[in-house]
């Protein structure tokens, strides 16, 4: 029974990190119809900079949280200014043989710059202790995982069906030419859509340093679990991406309870039936 209960609390943890860190690219490439295989990147740039302002410039960690996430999307917001616009149109081939380009220059920048060691980010006492669940005792930052996905998923659901702003996201995708003949200014909502699931991404690299070490080949090591939440979610579905990562977080973690031995075989495994059963997600109607 215990091993049940430690298996549904870590899977929904993980779950949770893979949910944060794919939401942004489910946004992108539902909603801007871009292939950016780079998002993993962001993650990986969020991290680090939160352990270099925390461990090394002495910043408090939730000061060098926010910053981190608000420079990388910042850095989100300026690469899709001035290089990734120019693929919108251009082939989904070129789309992604640049974006993994830019990927293996985040990779070369993080070797030359901290080297090759795994970046540890210090957490503050809050974050330091246990919670006790009455069924068992959970690391308080595990907490913190799990209230920070609940509150993105609310946040980018509201966000998008809520508000002018999602209005025009959903406009443009519907017909980019008919919305910017209406005035939408299709330059910034994509620069800002970009920016918001950069800065996910980073914010995701930072809670889930703890089950997904921050290390040079980060953004390759997770760029396929990543993908997959997508793809089983279903394209700019919010509610599909976090059932997705849920589910694949939990067989995951099961797997590595009970079945060492075999890796990652029972997550792609869940995988390839989870696309047999509902090809286009999850939660899309009509996806069977």
């Amino acid at each position: 029974m215990q091993t049940l209960v430690n298996i549904v609390i870590d899977g929904i943890a993980y779950g949770m990190v893979l949910f944060i860190i794919s939401v942004g690219l489910s946004i992108t490439l539902g909603l801007m119809r871009f292939i950016n295989l780079a998002h993993g990147a962001f993650a990986m740039t969020g991290g680090y900079l939160t352990a270099w302002l925390v461990r090394v410039q002495g910043f408090d960690f939730w000061l060098g949280t926010l910053l981190a996430v608000l420079a990388t999307g910042l850095l989100g917001a300026v690469l899709e200014s001035l290089v990734l616009r120019r693929l919108y149109r251009r082939s989904e081939l070129d789309q992604v043989l640049f974006t993994i380009g830019l990927t293996f220059t985040f990779v070369a920048a993080a070797n030359l710059l901290f080297g090759a060691e795994v970046q540890l980010i210090p957490l503050p006492p809050l974050l330091s202790g246990p919670v006790d669940l009455g069924i068992r005792t959970l690391p308080a930052q595990r907490v913190l995982v799990f209230v920070a996905g609940v509150a993105i998923t609310a946040f980018s659901w509201w966000a998008i069906n809520r508000t002018r702003f999602g209005v025009w996201v959903r406009a443009m995708v519907d017909n980019r030419e008919a919305a910017a003949s209406l005035g939408i200014s299709i330059r910034w909502v994509f620069g800002l859509t970009f920016a918001f699931g950069a800065g996910l991404a980073a914010l995701g690299g930072v809670l889930g340093a703890e089950l997904m070490p921050l290390e040079p080949y980060y953004p390759l090591k997770y760029l396929v679990l990543v993908l997959v939440v997508v793809a089983v979610g279903g394209m700019g579905n919010i509610f599909g991406s976090l059932a997705a990562a849920l589910l694949l977080g939990t067989v995951d973690t099961a797997s590595k309870y009970l079945a060492s031995g075999y890796g990652s075989l029972f997550f792609f495994a869940a995988m390839v039936m989870l696309l047999v059963w509902r090809p286009r997600g999850l939660l899309v109607r009509g996806a069977r």
